[in-house]
């Protein structure tokens, strides 16, 4: 007879999770992130932003919002990185996202939320191509070092107190999830100087210790530009 966590594995297998993503993107980033801590498998499909392929027809069907990620779940397709972390967290409970105390689930939220709205949307693709029309080529990395440092610097505050091996205590939670692929694009595409940022540099180095983020790197994607 077959075990119930083996007829778990049958029955995703069959019904195998999709996500489109584009390599580069650190809101898909977030999401193989969480999807691989849950350990769930998924079908990776690329979406080249530089080509514009999220301007296709068939993929305003799935986002008509024209972005990436996008997870479909058999018949449910969802977009924006939080939600489909937020969908994961409800349908796949192994590994929780989130802890039990209010508190510290609060902490989180508030991370989570200084990344995906007061960092991240600021230096996306859209924005960088309006400051480089506006300012000219030169104008885009003093913008993203602005945007980033000041985003940096409500972090370190907020983290002060409460981190511990990771952000927001011993375990890895959702504000790990977020903060790993923003520091991994401040270090790597916009050389952000980390000395005054103590806490999110040491973040930083222990994120690579994970396999679970190691895997989600947006090098070793198979779209990675070689």
């Amino acid at each position: 007879m077959a075990t119930s966590q083996s007829v778990v594995g049958e029955e995703q297998q069959d019904n195998k999770l999709k996500l489109y993503s584009y390599w580069r993107s650190s809101c898909s980033f977030r999401v193989r992130i969480a999807l691989n801590l849950k350990g769930l498998k998924y079908e990776y499909k690329p979406v080249n932003l530089l080509k514009g392929e999220q301007s296709n027809p068939e993929f305003l069907k799935l986002n008509p919002v024209g972005c990436v990620p996008v997870l479909v779940d058999g018949p449910a397709v969802i977009f924006d990185s939080f939600a489909i972390i937020m969908y994961l967290e409800d349908k796949y409970p192994n590994h929780p996202l989130l802890p039990r105390d209010i508190n510290q689930r609060a902490i989180n939220f508030q991370a989570t939320s200084i990344v995906f709205s007061a960092i991240q949307p600021l230096h996306n693709l859209g924005i960088l191509n309006y400051v480089g029309e506006k300012g000219g080529p030169d104008a885009k990395i003093p913008w993203v070092q602005s945007v980033i440092r000041k985003g940096f610097t409500a972090l370190e505050k907020l983290l002060k107190e409460h981190a511990g091996r990771y952000a927001t205590g011993d375990e890895v939670f959702l504000a790990d999830i977020f903060l790993a692929p923003q520091l991994h694009a401040a270090y790597n595409r916009f050389n952000i100087q980390m000395d005054e940022f103590p806490i999110l540099a040491r973040l930083h180095v222990t994120y690579y210790e994970i396999p679970a983020f190691r895997e989600a790197l947006p090098e070793n994607q198979p779209d990675a530009a070689r």
